[in-house]
């Protein structure tokens, strides 16, 4: 059995989804303080699904989710993202994603599980010093949100050397779209993501554009915007490689290609077919004015590539604001 932490998430989610498509049966462990309830009985629906509520904070939880079932292999994806939360409050992100993450590598050598794909982030490379950003950049990043996904790295790293567990560290650049079928998807409160911001923008609610005047071709910051099933294929790709004996890695997960935010949100208005309210706001703090990932290692070890489109993610995002407006109304899909 597959062991998925933060599987009732959004990325998480979607791994699972294509996890129960190939037969396979998976353990959700979930505090659900950020996943959902609707989505672990959404996934229940597809296939053979076992979940566990627990927090990866206390031992006995964690444990527990392997006393009771034969794990043969780990996808850790139970965090906090906020980069800006991170900055105002370390300690929760410290205490979270590196204790926590502590807690559940324990587990795992205790039981005799050595194998565990990291949802890592291209937040643990700080501020680009080139572009194209590849996995030789060095790693300085300027927020503890990507400091403890960096410290995780470094502990699985000594892990590796002293107990054999072997891990491989995917870092993701800008996370988009949700399932192509609107079964599952983004659900954040509040959400901070670009395009679902966009999507709900109306009179009542204008979306506002941080900085018209970087040194980008139309002013506005550039982003690597990969989907979230081409992510979810990445992680069956990380998984195989483990199983066929892979060592302990790290690969960079992005489209190899830029957009700016005004490509982004002219693409969401074309998908709605409908003007989008606009207010053009300060540069905010941090922001660099250009992120792209060079994704030629995952391409050559991995055999994974990115398939799908920005507007492929745009058009899955708007079609899952739909689903997602009727589970919340109680109406499960």
């Amino acid at each position: 059995m597959i062991l998925i932490t933060g599987g009732a998430g959004y990325i998480g989610s979607h791994l699972a989804m294509v996890l129960l498509e190939k037969g396979r049966d998976i353990v959700i462990f979930d505090s659900l303080e950020l996943g959902h309830i609707e989505i672990i009985n959404i996934l229940k629906k597809y296939g053979n699904v076992k979940f566990i509520q627990g927090n990866l904070k206390k031992l006995d939880d964690i444990r527990g989710a392997f006393l009771v079932n034969k794990i043969d292999s780990v996808v850790h994806f139970a965090a906090y993202s906020q980069v800006a939360e991170s900055v105002k409050n370390p300690q929760k992100y410290y205490y979270n994603n590196v204790y926590g993450t502590l807690n559940l590598l324990n587990a795992m050598i205790e039981f005799g599980v050595k194998k565990v794909v990291f949802s890592s982030t291209a937040a643990t490379y700080g501020e680009p010093e080139y572009v194209p950003i590849d996995e030789k950049h060095l790693q300085r990043p300027i927020n503890a949100y990507g400091s403890s996904k960096l410290t995780v790295e470094k502990i699985m790293d000594d892990y590796d050397r002293a107990y054999g567990l072997k891990s491989v560290r995917l870092r993701y650049f800008n996370v988009a779209g949700a399932d192509s079928k609107s079964r599952i998807g983004e659900w954040h409160e509040p959400e901070t993501h670009l395009i679902p911001n966009i999507l709900k923008a109306d009179e009542t609610k204008i979306f506002k554009m941080f900085g018209d005047d970087y040194d980008t071709p139309d002013g506005t910051c550039v982003r690597d915007y990969i989907n979230v099933e081409d992510l979810a294929d990445a992680h069956i790709k990380a998984l195989e490689y483990l199983n066929n004996g892979g060592g302990t890695d790290y690969f960079n997960l992005g489209t190899g290609n830029g957009n700016s935010v005004k490509e982004v949100f002219d693409a969401c208005e074309e998908v709605l077919g409908r003007k989008i309210p606009l207010e053009v706001c300060p540069r905010r703090d941090g922001d660099p004015a250009k992120l792209v990932a060079d994704n030629k290692k995952a391409r050559s070890i991995l055999g994974w590539k990115p398939e799908r489109s920005l507007l492929d993610s745009i058009k899955t995002a708007e079609a899952w604001e739909k689903s997602l407006q009727k589970i919340k109304s109680g109406i499960i899909l």
